[in-house]
């Protein structure tokens, strides 16, 4: 098969479009309009977003929760250890899967600051397994609530302006409810109260959907991710009245907006022959150009990091509205304009 050249995907980002932190209010966010049916480019402010969007349309939330699952533990011999809580990954019941930033070795107990440790109990690549050894018996998710930090991207890593508290809330969306990724759905940073009071004067409806992101979202793509057209697993579920809404609105000829890439992967996963089904479960799918898109007309995203699979499918999404521009080209207009990248940066709308 013909690969992708990944280069198609590289662009020179000044530094100072990387934003450290979320502005507020949130909806204070630049958007990026592209309106694929006419070539058009409007620079607005996210607040306004209803503006561009059709009356009745029905709005698709990725719900999922990031849990602050980065650890400063402590070896037998005291020196501290970073560990990277998969809990995306976990299963309850099982051993934790955990990535760790230094050699360790099965046996080896690696201790938290108020006595409890976890044994490692295996290891399989580069994720090793530990088993939770507890005499104040505190379950995991407390642990993490009292001693883990939030897992912000690396380029954030290291900027001591945004305290653990704060940014706990930050690097969350207003509506995140369940799940546990290691990682913000981030086009929903952006949308506050006021957002949704909005929408709802325009018969704008949403319902969520949960895809617990993991870090597998940020690795490099390989030939065998083309070869299989497969990528990283991921959970999700979407439950039956969500199918059961999605139907209605397909019915209906309501548009359906994906908030994010998370959300647009879990709707392309789940719909088949323009139906949506419920299911719980994993996917795996890696979208990348050409690729029909039947689970949404109008999909919310921010900038994201070059040669990544979030590029791909935003690209994919363009192409298939049959748009005037590729990703790289309006990425390009966003920079002369100044447009914040990555995590907390400004928003894109492609209708």
């Amino acid at each position: 098969m013909n690969f992708i050249d990944l280069n198609q995907y590289d662009y020179a980002l000044p530094p100072e479009l990387i934003r450290k932190q979320g502005v507020e209010p949130r909806d204070s966010a630049r958007l990026f309009v592209y309106d694929t049916r006419t070539d058009t480019v409007i620079l607005d402010i996210f607040r306004n977003i209803a503006d561009y969007l059709p009356e009745q349309s029905f709005l698709v939330l990725n719900d999922t929760r990031v849990l602050p699952v980065r650890l400063w533990l402590s070896k037998e011999t005291g020196g501290k250890i970073e560990v990277f809580v998969l809990m995306n990954q976990w299963d309850e019941g099982r051993d934790i899967p955990v990535l760790v930033d230094r050699k360790i070795h099965i046996g080896q107990r690696l201790r938290f600051p108020n006595g409890d440790c976890f044994e490692v109990t295996g290891q399989q690549e580069a994720i090793f397994s530990v088993r939770l050894e507890s005499t104040t018996n505190l379950p995991l998710r407390d642990l993490l609530d009292r001693f883990g930090e939030t897992p912000v991207p690396h380029y954030l890593e290291g900027d001591q302006t945004i305290p653990e508290e704060v940014l706990r809330e930050r690097y969350q969306t207003i509506f995140a409810q369940s799940g546990a990724s290691v990682a913000a759905p981030t086009a929903g940073l952006h949308l506050t109260d006021e957002v949704f009071a909005a929408f709802a004067k325009k018969e704008i409806v949403s319902g969520t959907v949960t895809l617990d992101v993991g870090r597998g979202t940020f690795a490099p793509l390989t030939e065998q991710n083309f070869l299989s057209k497969t990528l990283h697993t991921e959970r999700f579920a979407v439950s039956h009245s969500v199918a059961n809404l999605l139907n209605s609105a397909k019915l209906e000829h309501h548009p359906i907006i994906a908030v994010g890439t998370t959300a647009l992967r879990t709707l392309e996963s789940v719909c088949h022959a323009g139906k949506f089904s419920a299911y719980s479960g994993t996917t795996n799918l890696f979208i990348f150009p050409p690729h029909h898109f039947g689970g949404a007309e109008i999909l919310i995203t921010n900038f994201h990091l070059p040669k990544t699979s979030l590029m791909l499918l935003v690209d994919a999404f363009l192409r298939d509205k049959g748009a005037k521009r590729n990703l790289i080209d309006l990425y390009r207009v966003a920079i002369e304009n100044q447009f914040a990248f990555y995590s907390f940066g400004d928003s894109m709308l492609i209708l």
